[in-house]
């Protein structure tokens, strides 16, 4: 068995001012409905340089200090794995501007449980909420994607 495997890495982040979160509701039609902001990782770039970058690229907000506070994580049938690093913070300066991604707008978190998310979102936002959770994982069993946390 190999030890090395083909891997994308994203990342997402939670930018909160009280109770309040910033939100994307984002219009692709694969991936749709509220969600934090964040992109892919480039070839070369650190992880924390990469969340501020799709922060700032999708809100107009620059962020500091995110802090690393879980992963969704899942193997394709292709033997590639694609990872989501959860970045969470409330260090931000700038501007607020939605981009091509969708509408970046502030919500109370409460309002936020209780509107159309993206997919799998809810069970995200344990991860982001939940500090004895670190993980959002997806494997497959008899051709039929399972869910857990952990």
């Amino acid at each position: 068995m190999s030890r090395t495997e083909v891997v994308t890495i994203t990342n997402m982040c939670m930018i909160y001012d009280g109770n309040r979160v910033l939100v994307l509701d984002k219009i692709d039609d694969d991936y749709c409905g509220l969600q934090f902001p964040g992109g892919h990782v480039e070839k070369g770039e650190s992880f924390t340089d990469a969340v501020i970058r799709e922060v700032f690229e999708e809100t107009g907000l620059k962020i500091s200090s995110p802090e690393l506070c879980g992963i969704k994580d899942w193997s394709n049938d292709d033997g590639s794995r694609y990872m989501v690093l959860f970045y969470k913070t409330n260090k931000f300066e700038g501007q607020l501007t939605s981009s091509d991604e969708g509408e970046i707008r502030w919500i109370e978190l409460d309002e936020m449980k209780k509107a159309k998310l993206a997919e799998g979102m809810d069970k995200m936002l344990e991860v982001f909420l939940n500090e004895n959770l670190s993980e959002y994982f997806f494997y497959k069993e008899n051709n039929k994607w399972i869910d857990v946390l952990k």
